[in-house]
């Protein structure tokens, strides 16, 4: 049990929902998150995206550019329960922010546009939601558009996404006249007026009783070859009861067999409040969710959602305010007070709890305790990072943080005044802590400071951030994509003596290596393997970890341009100790140098990262805008015509993206959209190979 910031009265788990509302850019995440907000009472006034008054877009840079960019959490309370909700990025140089969210969801809603249906980003999150395993169920939002469709929607959903819709509701009215919907499930017609907040409860209007009931049909049928106990009552009455089929439908959204899907138009505030039940009946509880499963000293554990059990967390987020650092929780088991001393199990390190926080976006409410299923940000933490366990001292435990995305471009930044050098390293330092996709490293050859992200548009607003927060004035180099080098033609037998003798003890190894392509799925970033065939004891255990470790050593540069190795497996083959010389420092030593010169010795080939890239122009523009993705090495594996529009899909180099989307406004006099969503890695053709490795 817990006390309420709002009502102060005990709040079982059964009644909070932790949720994520998740995208693609400009589907309408944000306003139908504001429209929550409002019809729950946690905001007075409606926020609009065009003009910069959103809750969750707080950042200056948001406003400023109308898209959401960090994931921000909100609190609020409907019909008894409590909605923690975080409103995730649609862009898909941000998904990692959707990443690191969704390890800590128990459910989430998908918007998805009426008129354009499923879109890359929003494909893209829902995979990363079903690797995450979160229930999810679906809004088709901006119902009001010209064009818009629920069945064309709905059909999209069934076909990219590979998941059986269950449509609960009917639209009343197309387009501008788009008014309300009908309740499926209790057929009745839920109607909203112009100006007015709420909608009133009518009968099913004449003209939509037959469609309604056939849908009701379709719907009833649709559950009942998914239900066992559906199935068992559709086969005694061939119909099923309106508490049978909520049942029904909330079991299949929790087991990912189907996904309930609702529609509305939320700049009109049109469909939210459906929205909210549905969030209420189908979503799942902390108490619902499987408990979470951590190790600690090589046995795995679990922990249940029970306020009375050891206390466990994970850290999903860092921020750097005004006020101080926060770091933002999801409470797993446990109690936590303000006070409290945890336990850093990772670090090992046991730090104090200044504050703990309800948080509104950027705005906060002090809360003495947390407990199992919150989401709150807490003030006080200095080593924890994205990803860190955070748990009782006297009971530890480590649970899988979320994995951290590869960057994909790098760029040079350096301070124009030299006195600011100092200052931006620790700005940057603080960039990477709070957002782990962004990598800042020096380059080894030329000394400059070089910062990764995942797209273009990523490191132009980590770079103006720190612009805008440290006040600096920065200088940035043209940006880079990271290349790989691979093996594509092996070399077997290799043979690598490391001997030193300096004084004292001395070194001795002796391996053989075989090294040879990984074959790896198509898209993929490639790969290292290691594996030992020595038999007889010849080289011990203990060293053959050694070797391995040397190996991975030996990926960090490549021999074709210092780019780092994947995509290769290595056989250790033979080998031989000294009975007094031989250590794990000296085969880590083989391994790396023995590698390195295999690598010399095989065939490599350069590996760049590659993006599948969808342009949405006009039909009198597609000629150009063709002609320029073939001039920019890209293939075409798609196009679709849509209403005056086609859209083409392409697989282009990351590398020659930069500066596409002013080319794509020029060509289609502004009325080109695209978006890129990175897809692995793919070899770069000989003659564009050379011209790299000659710079």
């Amino acid at each position: 049990m817990r006390t309420d910031p709002r009502h102060h009265s005990p709040t079982p788990l059964t009644t909070v929902r932790n949720l994520g509302v998740l995208a693609h850019v400009d589907a309408g995440k944000t306003t139908v998150t504001e429209r929550i907000l409002y019809l729950t009472g946690a905001v007075h006034k409606r926020g609009e995206v065009h003009d910069g008054t959103t809750v969750t877009d707080f950042d200056a840079q948001e406003r400023d550019r109308g898209i959401t960019i960090f994931a921000a959490a909100v609190s609020c309370v409907w019909d008894g329960h409590r909605v923690n909700l975080i409103d995730t990025p649609g862009h898909v140089d941000f998904s990692d922010e959707v990443t690191r969210s969704l390890r800590v969801l128990d459910g989430a809603v998908a918007v998805f546009d009426a008129v354009a249906g499923v879109e890359p980003q929003s494909e893209a999150v829902w995979r990363e939601a079903d690797r995450h395993g979160v229930p999810r169920i679906a809004f088709v939002n901006k119902m009001d558009r010209a064009g818009a469709d629920l069945d064309t929607a709905v059909a999209s959903i069934r076909e990219r996404l590979a998941v059986v819709p269950l449509v609960v509701q009917l639209p009343i009215g197309r387009e501008d006249g788009f008014t309300g919907v009908v309740d499926l499930l209790r057929m009745r017609a839920l109607v909203w007026g112009e100006g007015r907040d709420g909608y009133e409860e009518a009968p099913v209007p004449e003209e939509l009783r037959d469609e309604a009931a056939r849908r009701r049909a379709l719907l009833e049928e649709a559950v009942a070859e998914l239900h066992p106990a559906a199935l068992e009552e559709f086969c005694a009455r061939s119909a099923l009861r309106a508490d049978t089929l909520a049942a029904a439908l909330r079991d299949l959204t929790r087991d990912g067999e189907g996904v309930v899907v609702l529609c509305g138009a939320a700049y009109r505030d049109r469909g939210v409040e459906p929205l909210l039940e549905a969030v209420v009946a189908y979503l799942p509880s902390p108490r619902d969710v499987p408990p979470v499963r951590g190790a600690w000293g090589g046995a795995v554990e679990e922990r249940a959602a029970d306020p009375a059990a050891p206390f466990a967390a994970l850290a999903f987020k860092v921020q750097s305010t005004a006020t101080g650092r926060l770091t933002y929780l999801r409470v797993y088991s446990g109690t936590l007070r303000k006070g409290d001393s945890v336990l850093d199990a990772g670090g090992g390190r046991t730090e104090r709890i200044g504050r703990i926080l309800r948080v509104q976006a950027d705005r906060h409410a002090e809360t003495e305790q947390a407990v199992a299923g919150d989401i709150v940000a807490v003030v006080g933490l200095r080593s924890a990072r994205a990803g860190t366990t955070l748990c009782a001292p006297r009971a530890p435990l480590v649970l899988e943080p979320p994995g951290a995305a590869e960057p994909v471009v790098s760029v040079a930044v350096e301070a124009r005044r030299a006195p600011d050098a100092e200052r931006l390293a620790v700005a940057l330092a603080r960039l990477a802590e709070e957002d782990p996709s962004l990598v800042v490293r020096s380059d080894p050859e030329t000394g400059q400071t070089l910062l990764s992200g995942m797209g273009e548009l990523h490191l132009e607003v980590a770079v103006e951030k720190v612009r805008r927060a440290h006040g600096l004035e920065v200088a940035v180099g043209r940006p880079r994509v990271s290349y790989r080098e691979t093996v594509v033609r092996g070399v077997s037998g290799l043979v690598y003596r490391h001997v030193k003798q300096d004084g004292g003890a001395g070194q001795f190894a002796h391996v053989v290596l075989d090294v040879e392509p990984l074959e790896v799925p198509p898209g993929s970033t490639g790969g290292f393997a290691f594996r030992s065939v020595v038999t007889g004891g010849r080289v011990p255990q203990e060293f053959v970890h050694a070797v391995e470790a040397g190996c991975r050593d030996a990926l960090a540069e490549g021999p074709l341009g210092g780019h780092p190795v994947t995509g290769l497996r290595v056989t250790l083959t033979d080998g031989a100790t000294h009975s007094k010389d031989s250590s794990e420092t000296a085969f880590r030593a083989a391994g790396r140098f023995g590698l390195r010169e295999a690598l010399r010795s095989a065939g490599l080939a350069l590996l760049e990262p590659v993006a599948q890239v969808t342009v949405t122009v006009p039909d009198d523009a597609v000629g150009g805008v063709l002609g320029d993705l073939a001039a920019r090495r890209g293939r075409v594996t798609g196009s679709t015509a849509r209403a005056g529009t086609t859209v083409v899909v392409a697989t282009v180099p990351m590398a020659e993206l930069f500066g596409y989307a002013t080319r794509l406004r020029g060509r289609t006099q502004g009325r080109g959209t695209f978006t890129a969503r990175p897809s692995g890695l793919a070899p770069v053709p000989a003659g564009v190979s050379d011209r790299l490795l000659a710079r």
